[in-house]
């Protein structure tokens, strides 16, 4: 189903361990669960050079991301600037 401004929402399952380490880690980041998975997701993309960058900032600004503050890495829990 796609709502206005082009996103799309869809059905994701996790289990509970998984649900509660992102509920902890979007409240260390002040973030909603659905804003952490949206820097994440957007994260990934753009380390992997499948998502570029100005569609990655997008996404970032659409999740309430700071894209110039070192943020934890969604891989390997570091500190990555870029």
């Amino acid at each position: 189903m796609a709502k206005s401004g082009g996103n799309k929402s869809f059905v994701l399952r996790v289990d509970a361990a998984t649900m509660e380490a992102l509920e902890r880690w979007a409240d260390d980041e002040f973030r909603s669960i659905n804003g952490q998975l949206q820097w994440i997701i957007a994260d990934a993309l753009r380390r992997s050079g499948r998502l570029k960058r100005s569609v990655a900032a997008a996404a970032d600004a659409a999740a309430g991301v700071d894209a110039d503050k070192d943020m934890p890495s969604a891989v390997d829990g570091t500190a990555a600037k870029e």
